[in-house]
């Protein structure tokens, strides 16, 4: 089973409406054949363990009958060691993640932008509009992602 971990700054927002999004493309068939099943978690470069998945993520999750994730977890090296493609939301939350295992070339090599044209905006403090569009964005980007970046 291959792991794909979605990282950003709290786990509260954009990486866990990542993995949920991610989770409810793979199961509707609509993330690459041939790539082998698929895992999905995120974590956060500065995430308190255990908080609460934003309320606005929530109802974004809940309306496209996505797994909502429980809790924040905080990034660490195991996390992107076990990981074979890691996601950031920045080129600072990439950046992060490739010091947390700047010794092993082969886990720096696994870590990417999510979005290959640049940062993915945090929607806190936006409304609920903003997250609305960012779970649009994330279902039309996650499935050319995971189909460019692995390889059966």
């Amino acid at each position: 089973m291959r792991t794909i971990l979605f990282i950003c700054t709290g786990n509260t927002c954009r990486s866990p409406m990542a993995e949920g999004i991610a989770q409810k493309l793979a199961d509707g068939g609509r993330l690459p054949v041939g790539v082998g099943p698929l895992f999905f978690a995120s974590a956060g470069v500065n995430a308190f363990d255990g908080a609460a998945t934003s309320a606005e993520t929530v109802e974004v999750l809940e309306r496209m009958h996505a797994p909502v994730p429980e809790h924040a977890k905080r990034l660490t090296a195991e996390m992107v060691r076990k990981a074979d493609l890691v996601l950031g939301m920045t080129a600072s939350h990439v950046a992060r993640a490739r010091a947390l295992v700047a010794n092993d070339p082969a886990a720096v090599s696994r870590v990417q932008l999510l979005d290959p044209s640049g940062d993915v905006d945090d929607p806190i403090g936006l409304g609920q509009r903003a997250y609305d569009e960012l779970g649009a964005y994330f279902a039309q980007l996650i499935p050319q992602r995971v189909a460019g970046m692995l390889s059966p």
